[in-house]
């Protein structure tokens, strides 16, 4: 099969994502979360993991091993999916969000400019700042096993703006 049968330029009336990763990197009971920083567009001054746009050349794997190492500095084990988001803003294009969590053997992390890291308790996390989605989403996510399949999520927005979180079973 080549290239043109993939019928990747059968656009027209289709609904386009763009696929992005967010990890959760673990060190013990604790969990690297970065507070985003006041003058970043998406998610200000808000508590998330690491993360960002899957770039052409990538897989999803590949995408969340580069994203945390460019905005921590870590080189991460156990890297797993643990969970694939397909979120409908409202707007002609979506997000693909594909969710991981990895270890790493140390806690000596980078600066960077989207924001500054913390290593937070996991029982503290809850107490945070957090992305709006986050607190329905660790629990479940930082609780499975390693062998835990990943969960499937469908994201929207109601009338009144709030997020609405649906699981496939």
């Amino acid at each position: 099969m080549g290239a043109y049968e993939q019928g990747a330029s059968a656009t027209d009336g289709r609904w386009l994502t763009i696929p992005r990763t967010l990890c959760f990197v673990l060190n013990g009971d604790d969990v690297l979360l970065m507070k985003r920083g006041a003058h970043r567009r998406v998610f200000p001054n808000r508590y998330n993991g690491v993360g960002g746009h899957i770039e052409r050349d990538e897989d999803p794997l590949t995408s969340a091993r580069r994203e945390i190492r460019e905005e921590t500095g870590l080189n991460v084990t156990d890297l797993h999916l643990r969970a694939v988001y397909n979120i409908d803003a409202g707007e002609t294009t979506g997000i693909v969000l594909f969710v991981f969590t990895a270890r790493s053997q140390t806690r000596q992390v980078q600066p960077n400019d989207e924001g500054t890291l913390h290593w937070i308790p996991r029982g503290a996390v809850m107490s945070l700042d957090l992305v709006e989605d986050l607190p329905h989403l660790l629990p479940r996510i930082l609780t499975g096993g390693d062998g835990a399949p990943p969960l499937f999520i469908h994201v929207s927005y109601d009338p009144n703006d709030v997020i609405v979180m649906r699981y496939a079973e």
